[in-house]
């Protein structure tokens, strides 16, 4: 149930990224939701290893990470989709800097876990794959669910894939305020 819980940003983010329709192949699809299983997984195994000695400071601003992250992919998905600098705006998702921002943005939860699997002695290495695999699961399915959905119904789909990353980081900002 962690696991499934970890994954639902991955997913969202990948439903809005396979919504604008920029990680075309099947190859770019799968190094995309490889790497948030990868990043997930490993970012689980980082909180372990990092104990309880910095989770004061990481829980202090890891939402607002999550958010200038997801805000500024969310706002270019936005701008491209009504037609502002269509091929400036978000490059390749499955390369670079953005798949970086991305990873990082949606497994900071999966740092925290691991941090609080530290604390009630947990082993890592079964739970971290686990939620890594399911991460990676989830995100091709939102990938492909997105490429669907933007067929269907065009730059309206990129509109809406970018209005979910944004949610989406204000939901974590919020749910951490509260």
């Amino acid at each position: 149930m962690i696991a499934i819980g970890l994954a639902m940003d991955a997913f969202a983010v990948s439903l809005g990224v396979g919504t604008a329709g920029t990680a075309k192949t099947l190859r770019s699809k799968f190094r995309m939701a490889f790497h948030f299983g990868i990043f997930q997984c490993l970012m689980t195994v980082v909180g372990w290893l990092m104990g309880n000695t910095i989770a004061g400071l990481i829980s202090s601003f890891d939402h607002w990470v999550a958010l200038v992250l997801l805000g500024y992919v969310g706002i270019n998905m936005i701008r491209s989709g009504v037609g502002h600098r269509p091929e400036k705006c978000l490059p390749d998702p499955s390369r670079g800097r953005t798949l970086v921002m991305l990873c990082v943005a949606t497994s900071l939860d999966a740092l925290a876990v691991g941090l609080s699997m530290a604390m009630i002695h947990t082993p890592v290495v079964v739970p971290s794959l686990i939620i890594g695999i399911v991460c990676l699961v989830l995100s091709g399915i939102g990938l492909f669910a997105g490429t669907k959905l933007s067929e269907t119904f065009g730059k309206r789909m990129e509109i809406l894939g970018g209005l979910i990353l944004l949610g989406i980081g204000i939901e974590i900002v919020i749910s951490h305020l509260a």
